[in-house]
């Protein structure tokens, strides 16, 4: 060998080896002592001799070289078998292009650099917007305004704290690997220009009183229709609003306004109920009156039709005998004028006989002071 310490060559000057000068002692031969770094020819000499020993009858034959390769290749192929677990999903790659989707447990492709495989997790996962939390036994959050604050279609700005719950699409979870670089950034994105759009087209007042769930749903859709135009194969689970409050120099004024708002309602619900009281009260009231006055015109119609009937058959009668029926008449008329009076009435052309004229003057004094006490 050319390099070799021992024969010396063009890159060895004397009493020096290729790496610095040589021992001190003279010889320059093998490694020598010193700091000298050791020889790559020596080694890669070394490598073979024993290589040679260690194949049998001490050389590297055909066979030995074939089967040195074909073990090779058979631990390049075992190193294609993976595991799948249950809460993921295994996307299969061949030449950097999508395969196939493997379903969890024990998997074989195509070895590294032919084959790869990408294992997402498909459990539901979350992303605040607007606050972090700092700690999950205490529950404590940490706003963050730059997300948080948001201005709505009448131009007054309010504080929004939400959560969106979203998983990998099952369907199509290749999208979610070769569609999106970074996944949970994109979604958090998606989630706070989608809210700040709805709240953009609402009433600041309508947001902080009843439009919660009308905005979560608005989200909702808006969320999901945006990522699936972008193929990102995510689903949105759930959109949740934390917390919805005016900001900190004017949540005393809003305060007023929804307590304002609060007695409104309670004084429409007062009156409401009042109103269901009173006006079946009045219906009731009104139907009694229609049925009373409808009883007392069948009754009137009735008492008409008898006396019409009690006169037609009076006239009958009278027809008969018009003598003593106008006599019957005119006695009954006068028993009944003058039946409930304290008078007495005699007859002079009936010759009634002893009737003797009596005067009380004992009784005209008293008469005359009760008159005159009143």
């Amino acid at each position: 060998m050319p390099w070799n310490n021992n024969s010396g060559g063009p890159w060895q000057p004397k009493n020096n080896g290729p790496w610095g000068n040589g021992p001190s002692g003279g010889g320059g031969g093998g490694n020598g002592g010193g700091n000298r770094p050791p020889d790559l020819e020596d080694l890669f000499r070394k490598g073979q001799d024993q290589l040679r020993r260690a194949m049998p009858g001490g050389g590297m034959s055909a066979i030995g070289i074939v089967l040195i390769a074909l073990i090779g290749v058979l631990v390049w192929l075992a190193t294609g078998i993976y595991t799948v677990r249950p809460n993921e999903i295994g996307i299969e790659r061949v030449f950097g292009r999508f395969n196939s989707v493997a379903s969890p447990g024990l998997n074989y492709n195509w070895p590294y650099p032919i084959g790869r495989v990408d294992k997402p997790t498909i459990g539901v996962q979350s992303v605040d917007i607007g606050a972090r939390v700092l700690d999950n036994r205490s529950g404590g959050r940490r706003q963050v305004p730059a997300e948080s604050l948001m201005l709505t279609g009448d131009e007054n700005i309010v504080e929004i704290d939400f959560t969106v719950l979203w998983r990998i699409d099952e369907k199509r979870p290749q999208d979610f690997v070769f569609n999106l670089r970074n996944n949970g950034p994109t979604v958090k994105a998606v989630a706070e220009a989608s809210m700040r759009e709805i709240i953009g087209k609402s009433n600041a007042l309508d947001v902080l009183t009843g439009a919660r769930l009308t905005i979560e749903n608005a989200v909702h859709e808006l969320m999901q229709k945006t990522l699936n135009e972008y193929g990102a194969g995510v689903v949105i689970q759930q959109v949740q609003m934390q917390k919805v409050d005016p900001p900190q120099q004017v949540i005393a004024a809003f305060r007023d306004v929804q307590a304002a708002r609060a007695d409104q309602e309670r004084a429409q619900n007062e009156a409401q109920a009042y109103a269901n009281k009173v006006v079946p009260e009045a219906r009731g009231e009104t139907a009694r009156i229609i049925q009373r006055a409808e009883a007392e015109k069948e009754k009137m119609v009735a008492d008409a039709k008898g006396e019409a009937a009690r006169f037609v058959k009076l006239y009958d009668e009278y027809k008969k005998a018009p003598d003593v029926t106008r006599q019957r008449l005119f006695l009954e008329s006068i028993e009944r004028i003058y039946g409930g009076m304290d008078k007495i009435i005699l007859d002079q052309n009936s010759g009634a006989q002893g009737v003797v004229p009596y005067l009380p003057l004992n009784e005209l004094p008293r008469r005359n002071d009760q008159t005159g006490a009143r």
